[in-house]
């Protein structure tokens, strides 16, 4: 399924971080314009691209956070509501540079691939959207965009998978160990144990719900080591997959051979169509 993002690489996240960090122990020795580099590539602070450059049904939505900020994000939604309803929808939280409008090419998979909704926002300080970006602020940001998808018409009883890459993941982590009743998944990729988000002690208050973890072996910011031990510390009635990728680096994990068929086994396990489920 990797040549569904057949130009993902043109833009490469991969690149800005390794220059700007220079390595992943420098992470540990800056704040948050290196945790949070949300000008990087040039003009992600300007320029945000739009579901329609990809065929994609949208609305364009400005949520108000709790401390009054604004912050953009995407609803991709399927047209037919009864078909919506029944569908899965991504509640995708994305890594620590560029904006959402850089992930459409994988929002495009879940929807035309695996049929389902996505809801997807730029945290503050990043896109279009108001503010600065600090862990206390996009813990709000996720928790405004939480309440939306589950006061909405037609998506807000579906099955609400958190989908989080790098940083991502750590929002992802929080926002569900917090509203684990809300969600029917969460799946993180290339995720830290703690460095400002303190995702190890958070994973452990997850005990429900099933959880996919997608590792690339040669991340060269996040230790995979910090993977594996997320992956220990895990302690849920739900399944807990592992899917590791030989050569995968922080960025480009999602580009690798199975990446998305693990993505659809464990979203046909959440929707219960899988040949080895009873």
């Amino acid at each position: 399924m990797t040549s569904y993002l057949p130009w993902y690489l043109s833009y490469s996240l991969g690149a800005a971080a390794v220059a700007i960090l220079s390595g992943g122990a420098l992470l540990y020795h800056y704040q948050c314009e290196i945790i949070y580099p949300a000008n990087f590539p040039e003009g992600s602070r300007t320029h945000v691209a739009k579901p329609s450059q990809y065929g994609l049904p949208y609305e364009d939505l400005t949520l108000t956070t709790s401390d009054k900020v604004k912050i953009k994000a995407y609803l991709i939604k399927h047209p037919d509501d009864n078909l919506a309803q029944a569908r899965p929808t991504i509640f995708y939280l994305h890594a620590n540079a560029g904006n959402m409008g850089h992930r459409l090419s994988i929002a495009d998979v879940f929807y035309r691939e695996f049929g389902c909704n996505v809801f997807m926002l730029s945290y503050r300080g990043y896109g279009l959207s108001e503010g600065s970006p600090t862990e206390k602020g996009l813990r709000i940001d996720a928790q405004t965009a939480l309440d939306y998808v589950k006061k909405h018409p037609v998506i807000g009883d579906t099955k609400l998978v958190a989908y989080g890459q790098s940083i991502g993941g750590s929002v992802s982590i929080d926002i569900v160990a917090r509203n684990e009743d809300k969600f029917s998944g969460l799946i993180v990729e290339n995720t830290f144990l703690s460095l400002i988000w303190n995702s190890e002690q958070m994973i452990q208050q997850i005990t429900r719900l099933p959880v996919l973890f997608l590792s690339g072996r040669k991340d060269e910011l996040v230790p995979p080591a910090h993977m594996k031990e997320l992956h220990r510390l895990l302690d849920t009635t739900g399944e807990s997959i592992w899917r590791e990728f030989p050569d995968g680096t922080h960025n480009d994990t999602c580009l690798k051979p199975g990446y998305f068929e693990a993505i659809k086994y464990f979203l046909d396990g959440i929707m219960g169509r899988r040949k080895d489920q009873k």
